[in-house]
């Protein structure tokens, strides 16, 4: 399998980046195999599902970041668990973290969003967890789309925990309008779900259509990171998307 391209700016100003999502599950599990994977990943963002929300969970949040080096940049309890980590590579012009409506006996859902640049690139940035809810993840498919296309910026993505399997309603919802980078560019492995035990794909990156999506899936074999560090870090397996986002 070929290695990824790091990170790096091209001479005409766009910027080839590195984006992880990934379901950390409340850092309930082996939060030092966690910073192993997410390190070794070498990440510019980390768009993060269900980052720790109640007692100190900034502390804990910020904590991981340290660990792997990268600082937070929006999100947590204040997005109802999606958050976003980066890297001192980006340049941040403004974050926004939504509550998205409530369905009574539901759990609160919010997307972490931010706009970034690297480089010359001017980027927006969304992290979201979808409802358990049919009916709810489909509408708030929708919002996450007319969120990203409100942003005011020519190139954006979204990763997160879907709750989908691609070929769900929600999950097609959201590829017809953008590009599903694993689609786009197979690199790695494909399920998610569970990390014992994968057998479905739920997890997701998405991107707008200028965006030229270089390689994307579960880093199985990207240096640095142990099979064993994957299933012991949370119960999702993250997804690695490498990016080449164009001048602005």
């Amino acid at each position: 399998m070929a290695t990824l391209p790091n990170s790096h700016t091209e001479p005409d100003g766009s910027a080839v980046i590195r984006v992880l999502s990934y379901n950390i599950r409340s850092l309930r599990d082996d939060t030092d195999a966690l910073a192993r994977v997410i390190k070794a990943c070498a990440p510019d963002l980390v768009l993060v599902q269900e980052a720790p929300r109640f007692f100190r969970w900034r502390k804990k949040l910020a904590r991981l970041a340290s660990a792997c080096d990268l600082v937070i940049l929006t999100g947590g309890a204040t997005a109802a668990g999606p958050a976003i980590l980066c890297s001192l590579r980006a340049t941040v012009e403004r974050t926004e973290d939504v509550l998205l409506p409530l369905t009574p006996g539901l759990h609160r859902r919010g997307l972490a969003t931010a706009v970034v640049r690297f480089g010359g690139a001017r980027l927006g940035v969304t992290s979201f967890h979808l409802s358990l809810g049919q009916d709810e993840r489909y509408e708030q498919g929708g919002l996450l789309l007319d969120r990203m296309a409100g942003m005011g910026v020519p190139h954006a993505i979204a990763g997160g925990d879907l709750n989908d399997r691609p070929e769900g309603r929600t999950f097609r919802r959201l590829a017809d309008a953008l590009q599903d980078c694993r689609t786009t560019a197979p690199w790695g492995g494909g399920f998610t779900s569970r990390s014992t035990e994968p057998h479905q794909r739920i997890d997701a990156v998405f991107a707008t259509k200028g965006i030229e999506v270089l390689g994307c899936g579960v880093p199985l074999e990207q240096p640095g990171v142990a099979e064993a560090d994957l299933r012991r870090a949370t119960d999702h397996l993250p997804v690695l998307a490498v990016l080449r986002v164009p001048a602005a």
